[in-house]
């Protein structure tokens, strides 16, 4: 059974800055970021997906993180039996927890 994932607008304006701020960097580098970030949305619909805790207050909330392969970017993600909310795409010398007021309610 696959899971919802659902992307908050939040991480998708993320997203899309960090896309565009590669694709200025390499031409090709943005659209292979988006590519990653799309495979693991998959992974996160997959049962077991390899998720990484979080630490400190964001453990509280129950976050978890799934670490991009290529890239060095988190999706952040607080899941229930139902559904994954991506509530942030973190990069990784980002403020941990700069999202927190994000918390799917």
């Amino acid at each position: 059974m696959n899971l919802q994932v659902k992307v908050t607008a939040e991480a998708t304006t993320e997203l899309i800055e960090a896309a565009a701020w590669y694709e200025l960097a390499a031409p090709g580098l943005g659209a292979q970021l988006i590519d990653s970030f799309e495979q693991a949305t998959i992974i996160l619909s997959e049962q077991n997906p390899p998720l990484v805790p979080a630490t400190g207050e964001a453990a509280k909330l129950g976050a978890k993180r799934l670490i991009l392969q290529r890239f060095p970017f988190s999706l952040v993600i607080i899941a229930n039996d139902e559904l994954i909310t991506v509530v942030a795409f973190a990069h990784h010398s980002r403020k941990p927890g700069y999202w927190r007021e994000r918390h799917p309610t």
